[in-house]
């Protein structure tokens, strides 16, 4: 699903990775991919809670 040349970085990053080699630049793409899909899977967790909860109408 998620693709070896994904490229999850600003300029600065994408710079300073550069700067870096190829292994610490994984290592940073990894931790920005980690920390940009964070807030999505607390978001969704929160939204099956509830609508576990609530029930669905029908």
């Amino acid at each position: 699903m998620i693709s070896d040349s994904l490229q999850a970085q600003c300029s600065i990053c994408t710079k300073t990775a550069q700067q870096l080699g190829e292994k610490p630049a994984k290592g940073l793409n990894a931790g920005i991919i980690y920390l940009a899909a964070t807030p999505f899977l607390i978001a969704g967790y929160i939204f099956y809670r509830w609508r576990k909860q609530n029930g669905t109408p029908g």
